[in-house]
């Protein structure tokens, strides 16, 4: 029997497979990854465990993958969703509600797994400082609310940091629903009753107005409707009644008509007051006729009929906040450690480029000009003859001063190897140059969270899988660089493209559009964004439910809309991709290796001031 290669892998095997006994789920599918862990759909991501299987990681693996477990066999999304409210912070204390619960139930059924989801919570809270903090304003509610819920529900103290955190708030949570929590234990089996007395929480701490309708009410009322409903059908019609007052007219006449005419008299008041009621609807101004709700915005400016089924779970993240700094500093110098070879040659087209941008930068004049600056070259001239016009002299205006630059990476799985760390140390070395120069940088990247749909595409199964749903995965997009950093502090972050599992699938018109709109809040005259991306916009989720180029044809009118506008210069450099059938300027590359002279002489060629030589590379289709 061999050995296996990697001495975790059989740890790991084990893991999966009592994880999936645990949730009752035998199709479960356990992967291991650097991406934060979680559910999604039938997949569930365990924090990688590394080949040295320290202690740390595999207790923190065990942690999670037993609380995740836990989720699985004990919560049902559709209970969750009925009775989940819409305002933040009680979004956020239902949910970590919630989260106890089922680790509580897992603790009462599952004792063994007690001490590992202890391990897990107690390495999360000592991540997040939570040891360290003092005054209950700095520690979040909702996480104290869901350590009390699991200490009540199974007697069991706390890690040190997340004691601390439910001992700053336990006073007040405890002073405000003392009496709700009193039977929090008789609830925990039955999600359903255990989300109403959430709620009751919820309302005890001040958060009512944030609960939304109530779904038990809403029940009885549709109860009672249908009610009212079947007694209506079971009533006799009209005509017994009619045929009744007839009977009674005919045996006292008089009566009759006295209470015909009363009638009568009756319904003309009230056509008379119907009548001035629609008099004054009909006479209103405008200015005090009910106004309707104005139509949502388009999602997409460039194509109003472009869709998104869900966008809750999309994110706008700085790079710092996706990784810890230790872990970024390890990926920085993995990258470097990558392109040691290319420094040297990328280096010297930064430098070249370096040279041609500061020679535009030197001052320049006009001179024999008929006002300006005193020229003192024609000082003799002027005391000679003091009335000898086309005496001064004009500074001229360079053309990249008051100038923000925007590069717009695909972080996609096709870019995973050499394309993204050569695109990475590219984009280092150009912010570093240009900065140099004076003209601002910003560095994004695109990519989705989930492989083939997340929480999304999760919502539109239980949906009932609607027709044409519109883009069905979860957007990140990452702030490498802020325009306004410098390069020194944004430098370990470019790292991060090395992380394994970030990069994953790409929805490039909805990234050109964000990195355009970001554009668009500066205060630089010119502006430029660069696209450097491998191949059309995919995502596998989103187009086997829509038009086959969905994708494509929406970024096809993000580049019209930004082309046309005008107000952002916009260039695209395709990697073994042509990119020249979308954008008007751009330059497709056969080798990576290129992707440092194209992006250098691209910049080069927007900054001379020949527009003859401008216009030849900007007309270029291919690097040679």
């Amino acid at each position: 029997m061999t050995k296996p290669d990697n001495p975790a892998d059989p740890f790991k095997k084990a893991l999966a497979e009592a994880t999936k006994v645990m949730a009752d789920d035998p199709e479960l599918n356990v992967s291991y990854s650097v991406d934060p862990a979680g559910l999604s759909g039938d997949s569930m991501r365990l924090p990688q465990v590394s080949r040295r299987m320290s202690r740390e990681e595999v207790l923190l693996a065990r942690g999670t993958a037993d609380a995740l477990a836990m989720n699985r066999k004990y919560h049902d999304a559709g209970v969750h969703a009925r009775y989940a409210p819409p305002g933040d912070m009680a979004r956020d204390l239902y949910e970590a509600m919630e989260t106890a619960r089922c680790e509580a139930m897992g603790a009462r059924d599952m004792p063994g797994t007690a001490g590992n989801i202890d391990a897990k919570i107690g390495h999360e809270a000592a991540r997040r400082g939570y040891d360290q903090i003092r005054q209950a304003s700095d520690a979040p509610l909702p996480v104290a609310a869901g350590y009390l819920i699991r200490h009540l529900a199974t007697g069991r103290p706390l890690p040190s940091g997340a004691q601390n955190v439910m001992d700053l708030w336990r006073g007040f949570i405890e002073e405000q629903a003392s009496d709700t929590l009193e039977n929090v234990q008789d609830m925990l089996s039955d999600q359903a009753a255990f989300s109403r007395l959430a709620r009751q929480v919820i309302s005890d701490l001040g958060y009512g107005d944030q609960l939304g309708d109530d779904p038990d009410s809403q029940d009885e009322n549709q109860e009672d409707q249908a009610e009212e409903q079947s007694q209506d059908e079971d009533q006799p019609d009209s005509t017994g009644q009619d045929d009744q007052d007839d009977d009674q007219a005919e045996a006292n006449p008089e009566q009759s008509q006295d209470e015909q005419q009363d009638a009568a008299e009756a319904q003309v008041s009230m056509d008379e007051m119907a009548d001035q009621e629609l008099g004054e609807e009909a006479e209103m101004p405008d200015g005090e006729a009910p106004l309707e709700p104005p139509p949502p915005p388009p999602v997409s400016e460039a194509d109003p009929d472009y869709k998104v089924y869900m966008s809750d779970h999309d994110e706008e993240i700085a790079a710092e906040d996706l990784a810890e700094p230790a872990e970024l500093e390890r990926l920085r110098a993995y990258l470097d450690q990558q392109l040691d070879p290319l420094k040297g040659a990328v280096s010297r087209l930064a430098n070249k480029l370096q040279r041609r941008l500061q020679a535009q930068q030197n001052r320049s004049w006009e001179f024999d000009r008929e006002e300006g600056i005193l020229d003192a070259g024609r000082l003799a001239r002027v005391v000679a003859q003091p009335t000898t016009p086309l005496s001064f002299k004009v500074e001229k205006d360079t053309e990249f001063r008051d100038t923000v630059v925007t590069l717009l990476l695909d972080n996609s799985g096709s870019m995973r190897g050499r394309p993204i760390s050569i695109a990475a140390i590219c984009a280092d070395v150009l912010a570093r140059t240009l900065e140099r120069c004076n003209v601002k940088v910003e560095i994004l990247g695109f990519t989705t969270r989930a492989w083939k749909g997340g929480q999304a595409r999760e919502a539109w199964l239980n949906d009932g899988r609607p027709q044409q749903p519109g883009r069905l995965n979860d957007l990140r997009h990452i702030i490498y660089k802020g325009a306004d950093a410098p390069w020194r502090r944004a430098r370990p972050n470019l790292g991060l493209m090395m992380k394994e599992g970030l990069l994953k699938e790409n929805i490039d018109g909805e990234a050109l559009e964000w990195a355009h709109r970001r554009m668009l809040g500066r205060r630089e005259q010119r502006k430029i964004l660069m696209v450097i991306s491998d191949g059309a916009p995919v995502d596998d989720s989103t187009l086997s439910v829509n038009p086959a180029n969905y994708l494509e044809k929406h970024l096809r009118d993000v580049i019209a809309m930004v082309e046309k506008r005008k107000m952002v210069e916009l260039l695209a450099i395709g990697i073994g991709h042509d990119v020249t059938r979308y954008y008007d300027r751009a330059v497709t590359i056969t080798d990576v290796e290129q992707l440092a002279g194209a992006m250098t002489e691209q910049l080069a060629a927007l900054f001379d001031s020949d527009p003859r030589a401008r216009a030849r590379v900007m007309g270029m289709r291919k690097a040679s």
